[in-house]
């Protein structure tokens, strides 16, 4: 372990608050006690107010107003940072080994009453992600190195529909939407602001022409706009039902964005015709009776026709 962080190791240990000795310090440090002896001195020149207690019960301890300034982490600023670590391991991030290091290093400058507390707590919190986004961390890690460096990316990206495309992209930002990781920026094809969904993208190549990312750039509004374009054709979407129902529809992620009046009973959304017709039906399905449509009459017939193929599927 570097000089540094022993010297803050050493630190943190004291910062606990209880009186530890050189022993104990050379011990959970993996150091001759000499070594520990060392580093306490040259805490001590630095200017850190550290009492040394002579005899059996002996020891040493910061000062107490020392210890009480906000130099470190307390117990619950740690729990979090932990919980944030859970969150961000299941969401792929693609920071994770410098994350786990930071994690490593907070967990060796804890106390054993602070360790207990923190893994009680720390075990209060289960994560369940629904997928598995490590087959893409190292593309997110040249992204990462792109947008930082502004260098402009060539992927070869495979649509939804399953055909290739070749694309050349100024990334501006790496964005995680819906469990899903996204790259958005200028596309040059397009000469427009695009998103890529980065598990679609089946090569990824950094060139070497550098661009300037505009300033403030609008991310949110931008995604979202690209994701759920200004409808041309839109159409009125009124449905009624159980105030749970209706709640859980107004929060999903399809249907949030096109949200117009929501009361206890009723929610109204205004979305395109063409997309209502295609996915709002299947989207409904799940909530059964407890929902019904009310306009247009279009999507009622779609979800009859629907249902009605679905019924001779299951009797054949």
């Amino acid at each position: 372990m570097p000089k540094i962080d022993n010297t803050l190791a050493i630190l943190w240990m004291l910062r606990s608050g209880e009186k530890i000795t050189a022993k104990q310090i050379a011990e959970k440090l993996e150091m001759n006690i000499r070594t520990v002896y060392r580093y306490i001195d040259t805490l001590s020149t630095s200017g850190v107010p550290i009492i040394s207690d002579t005899g059996h019960n002996g020891g040493y301890t910061l000062w107490k107003p020392f210890y009480e300034a906000p130099l470190f982490f307390d117990l619950e600023e740690q729990t979090s940072l932990l919980h944030a670590a859970v969150f961000a391991e299941e969401a792929g991030y693609y920071g994770g080994e410098a994350l786990n290091r930071s994690i490593t290093k907070l967990n060796n400058y804890t106390n054993q009453e602070q360790e207990t507390k923190i893994a009680q707590q720390f075990k209060s919190l289960e994560i369940i992600n629904r997928s598995n986004s490590l087959s893409i961390q190292p593309f997110l890690k040249q992204l990462e190195l792109a947008v930082v460096s502004e260098y402009s990316v060539k992927i070869q990206y495979k649509k939804r529909s399953g055909d290739h495309s070749n694309r050349t992209i100024d990334p501006y930002k790496i964005i995680y939407w819906n469990h899903n990781w996204y790259v958005g920026g200028l596309c040059h094809l397009r000469n427009d602001i695009r998103s890529f969904r980065v598990d679609r993208i089946e090569t990824l190549t950094l060139t070497e022409n550098q661009f300037k990312q505009p300033e403030d750039f609008p991310t949110r509004t931008y995604f979202l706009n690209n994701l759920f374009p200004s409808p041309e054709n839109q159409a009125r979407l009124v449905l009624t039902g159980s105030k749970s129902s209706l709640t859980n529809i107004c929060q999903h992620w399809f249907f949030e964005n096109y949200l117009q009046e929501k009361t206890e009973g009723q929610a109204t959304f205004l979305l395109e015709e063409e997309s209502m017709h295609a996915y709002v039906p299947t989207l409904l399905l799940p909530f059964g009776t407890s929902i019904k449509i009310m306009e247009p009459v279009s999507l009622k017939e779609k979800m009859m026709e629907l249902l009605t193929e679905w019924i001779q599927f299951y009797q054949q």
